[in-house]
């Protein structure tokens, strides 16, 4: 009946469009493959998102210019992402420095949230320092907060005393950085100290200043 009924013919235009299984199976087999092992490497390589670091927080709430003792705080595993900049990382670096400011329980300690050089330099500049002003005035203290920007002015032996006294600006442009706690059953600031941050040359005059003149100071 011609050709195209041969059985053979037939055979032959069947095995060229029906798949070969075998084929199919082997594609099959060698994509499980890869896919298995594409599961254990990203089993076993880290996700950067989920790195884990061991921080300094404070163990409980924390009042400012308090020194830290080994209770006050301890070590806490966090993602590296939610990690602040300078975060600190060893006890040993934080017991017996002074916070610069009220902290909550479970915060991270940063270095600029210790007293010291880092904590100068984000307040005013990489040459600064840190200068403690004692205020007579009580009620002054109790309205500066760590972070105001004052001016300090001196009167005294150099400027006249009384009615006749002529405060001179000292220094302008200071960031107060601490404010030390009110003494239980205190009447006056006597006790108390302030710390401010300014460029290393005007911190050595208000430092000079202080030794011989009574500072007072103005707000922004």
């Amino acid at each position: 009946m011609g050709e195209s009924l041969n059985p053979s013919s037939w055979s032959r235009v069947v095995g060229r469009i029906r798949p070969d299984w075998s084929r199919t199976v082997a594609a099959r087999r060698a994509a499980a493959g890869v896919l298995v092992i594409l599961a254990a490497v990203a089993a076993v390589r880290p996700d950067p998102a989920h790195d884990r670091t061991d921080v300094v927080v404070a163990a409980r709430d924390l009042a400012p210019g308090a020194e830290l003792r080994s209770e006050d705080v301890r070590l806490e595993s966090r993602t590296a992402a939610t990690v602040p900049d300078g975060a600190q990382t060893d006890l040993a670096d934080v017991v017996g420095a002074r916070l610069a400011g009220p902290a909550r329980r479970g915060e991270a300690l940063t270095d600029v949230r210790l007293l010291g050089s880092r904590l100068a330099e984000s307040a005013a500049g990489a040459d600064a320092r840190l200068v403690p002003l004692h205020l007579d005035d009580a009620a002054l203290l109790d309205l500066i907060r760590p972070g105001d920007v004052v001016d300090v002015l001196g009167a005294g032996p150099e400027t006249g005393v009384g009615a006749d006294a002529h405060p001179q600006v000292v220094a302008t442009d200071a960031v107060v950085v601490l404010v030390s706690q009110k003494p239980v059953g205190a009447g006056s600031g006597g006790d108390r100290v302030l710390l401010v941050a300014l460029p290393a040359h005007d911190a050595n005059a208000v430092a000079q200043a202080t030794l011989v003149q009574t500072v007072t100071l103005t707000f922004h």
